[in-house]
């Protein structure tokens, strides 16, 4: 049977929720609109998301219900009326803080203006009465229908940014060892939207963490989700220490052709690890460290005694072998953190 994607299930649970929603309230002879409002804006990525802005809302439009008696009840239906309800709605429930009430309570209070012909206490009552319908109708599909799970988009997030992270890192020590540093350059271009992408696993290990309240995840499965968070955890860093060297002001590099070329070898290798997971060689991977933890302690024994003068900063020799080992020793365990988690 074919999956649906997140995009199809909060589809096909929206309009479940919409029919469920006007089924009740016509069988209450209460007018559906307000509750079917309620119930398309209530299903939310997760389901805690859902009970949590459904506290919120559910104030707000009462108290989007009640300024539209009270205007009505002064006023009339004129424009002074939907001007007012509109209004106080949006004020006090910027006061209160109620912002994702807050779209819902001012439809809610223009909308009653039309519909509102007498006994406006009841009219009050019953429109709480479809608010929680609404509320309830929309959590309880998002909660047992097709429940929110975000461990595939994970998975296929974390590959990606693996594959860019690759890219990143050969674009990188190019242009700092070339010289090729701008404000425009094409490696900031690419950690920009390296740091976007790495946001976006982010938000759906988020949206899993608030799932696995309702809907707890089954062992093998917790930890692959663990092994998941830990693995973007160390790409995560990975960008933050490119955006060190590409942040480094790195005017003169005292290193010949050759050292350069070395260098930046030693980063295609990275390039081509990631890029190529199945291509990875623990044993080859740790030569690679040893052979560049030596040259930096080389190089620190070089500088210390040339007594060369680099004000308070490092020299830039001294970073770019320090930004290397470190990604080196953070992408060996991209690869090995699966012994420690599981």
């Amino acid at each position: 049977m074919k999956k649906f994607t997140i995009a199809g299930s909060r589809i096909l649970k929206t309009a479940v929720a919409i029919f469920l929603t006007a089924f009740i309230c016509e069988f209450l002879n209460w007018p559906p609109v307000f509750a079917v409002i309620t119930a398309i804006v209530t299903i939310e990525p997760t389901v805690s998301e859902s009970i949590r802005k459904g506290i919120i809302r559910f104030p707000a439009s009462a108290i989007g219900s009640a300024f539209a008696v009270l205007s009505i009840s002064l006023f009339g239906n004129s424009a002074l009326t939907y001007t007012l309800a509109g209004t106080l709605t949006i004020v006090t429930c910027s006061k209160l803080r109620l912002h994702a009430g807050l779209l819902v309570a001012t439809i809610t209070a223009v909308a009653m203006v039309e519909v509102i012909h007498d006994n406006y206490f009841l009219a009050f009552l019953i429109r709480l009465g479809t608010t929680t319908i609404g509320l309830l109708v929309s959590t309880a599909v998002n909660m047992f229908m097709l429940p929110p799970n975000y461990t595939r988009n994970i998975e296929q997030g974390i590959e990606t940014i693996r594959k860019k992270v690759g890219q990143s890192i050969e674009c990188v020590f190019e242009e700092v060892l070339q010289y090729k540093k701008t404000g425009g350059s094409q490696s900031i271009r690419l950690l920009e939207e390296l740091n976007q992408t790495i946001r976006k696993a982010e938000m759906f290990i988020q949206f899993q963490k608030e799932e696995s309240k309702y809907h707890p995840l089954v062992d093998s499965k917790k930890q692959e989700f663990l092994l998941a968070q830990e693995k973007l955890h160390l790409l995560r860093l990975i960008h933050y220490h490119l955006e060190n060297l590409i942040n480094t002001t790195m005017d003169t590099i005292p290193w010949s052709s050759k050292d350069k070329e070395q260098v930046f070898l030693a980063a295609k290798q990275l390039q081509y690890t990631l890029q190529h997971h199945e291509n990875f060689n623990l044993t080859t991977h740790e030569e690679q460290i040893e052979k560049i933890a030596t040259r930096l302690w080389q190089d620190n024994e070089d500088i210390t005694k040339g007594g060369h003068n680099h004000s308070t900063s490092f020299p830039p020799e001294l970073i770019i072998m320090y930004e290397l080992i470190s990604i080196y020793s953070l992408v060996e365990r991209f690869y090995t953190e699966r012994d420690h988690v599981l």
